[in-house]
């Protein structure tokens, strides 16, 4: 295995007013307004009543997604779903014979918005730009909101053919049905092959059921932190996070549009994201940042907050704020069947069918996806070397945070002349 270390952090000098009373902080994770990491959107930090769901719906400000009308989808488990709209963005130039062409998988959380058009914001804006390790000069880079998902792409909170929002309705969908959506998006940009599919976590597994399902429209895959079958592990941490959603008194089985702001199910949406957010880092971070102190101005033993509970707060608020009830259980539900070997044989025999160029990166910090279980993916996929790491503080979300380190395997990677030629 590799290991590419990055400098330590600069303690952060000033407190962010969400969150004090504990030693200083790190920039990249406490700098205010503090980003999800996970996401390009998110609305202002400022304290408002919570919608019944953060969805974008038509008549929103469209930022800079694009939407493609790609007709009906029919169901892997059964369903269909008549008239599917995907949100995108894009960056650079498709060449002349298609042959430059990067696919972006977001994370469970995300969005399309991996960075904006001036390269200032967005969930992966120091990886996506011009002379960038992503280069938007050299590559035509395509991010899709996933099936199912809430900002932009058909999902649970869209309008049924009925005229009324999907909610219980909505069909249980796989991540093969993703990626089918997405083939059928790049059937529209006039892509028909795509010479990486790049993600992380979530947005990974879409990286390994593309490579199987569509094996010759999959030039290279670059899996950040995933693998090609959920594990009993995070069946079991998924399990748990959709039924603290269902659990909500406000949930109502999944119908709950038309609620006022504060009566939709944002309580079990938050602790859905609290039990996620523990997996996304690692102890020596909690450790390290909080400790036990207590939240500035409040007793634990007399009502009051420890500081690492604020932080778990807060983020449940900010993602109650930009994202949908009904499409994270639909999309965690989707990893709780991810496997690439199902119905094909299994899973073994289907990873080492995948000959194209790989590389498969693990955090040394993860707890989600172990970099043991991370480092057998990369043995058993043919065109791997040996698992990349990166080694940070932070856990599974080291991906999002340590871009120095990301940028330099992307780099090494990318311009691989035997792999990739322009």
């Amino acid at each position: 295995m590799t290991h590419i270390n990055s400098p330590a952090s600069a303690p952060s000098a000033a407190h962010p007013a969400y969150l004090v009373g504990y030693p200083p902080l790190t920039p990249v994770t406490d700098a205010a307004p503090v980003g999800d990491y996970d996401t390009g959107y998110h609305p202002p930090l400022v304290r408002k009543p919570v919608p019944a769901t953060g969805a974008w719906l038509p008549g929103d400000d469209p930022g800079e997604r694009e939407f493609a009308s790609i007709g009906p989808v029919e169901l892997e488990l059964g369903g269909r779903i008549p008239d599917v709209t995907l949100a995108y963005e894009t960056w650079g130039t498709l060449n002349a014979d298609g042959t430059n062409a990067v696919l972006l998988c977001h994370a469970l959380t995300g969005d399309s918005h991996a960075t904006s058009k001036d390269g200032t914001d967005g969930w992966w804006h120091d990886i996506v730009g011009p002379g960038k390790a992503i280069d938007t000069d050299r590559w035509y880079v395509v991010c899709p909101n996933v099936l199912g998902g809430c900002q932009g792409s058909t999902g649970p909170a869209s309008i049924a053919p009925d005229g009324k929002p999907w909610g219980s309705r909505w069909p249980e969908i796989t991540i093969r049905d993703m990626c089918y959506a997405e083939k059928r998006l790049a059937d529209q940009l006039g892509i028909t092959r795509w010479a990486l599919v790049a993600g992380a976590s979530f947005g990974g597994n879409r990286v390994m059921e593309w490579a199987a399902s569509y094996p010759q429209m999959t030039g290279a895959i670059a899996v950040l932190v995933s693998a090609a079958a959920t594990t009993a592990e995070q069946i079991a941490y998924a399990k748990t996070q959709i039924q603290a959603v269902q659990l909500d008194p406000f949930f109502n089985g999944g119908d709950y549009y038309s609620q006022p702001d504060n009566h939709g199910p944002h309580r079990g949406l938050g602790l859905a994201r609290e039990l996620a957010h523990i997996t996304y880092r690692c102890p020596t971070e909690f450790d390290e940042r909080f400790g036990r102190t207590p939240q500035e101005g409040e007793d634990p033993l007399a009502g009051g907050r420890y500081a690492v509970s604020s932080y778990l707060d807060h983020h449940a608020y900010k993602l109650a704020l930009r994202f949908d009830a009904n499409s994270y259980i639909a999309i965690s539900q989707s990893m709780i069947t991810h496997d690439i070997g199902r119905g094909r044989g299994g899973t073994a025999k289907v990873v080492a069918s995948l000959t194209m160029p790989a590389l498969v990166v693990a955090v040394d910090t993860d707890r989600l996806f172990y970099p043991r279980d991370v480092e057998a993916l990369a043995d058993a996929l043919p065109g791997s070397g040996p698992a990349v790491y990166v080694t940070s503080d932070y856990g599974h979300d080291g991906f999002l945070i340590e871009n120095d380190q990301v940028t330099r395997i992307l780099r090494d990677f990318l311009d691989d002349q035997e792999r990739f030629t322009d």
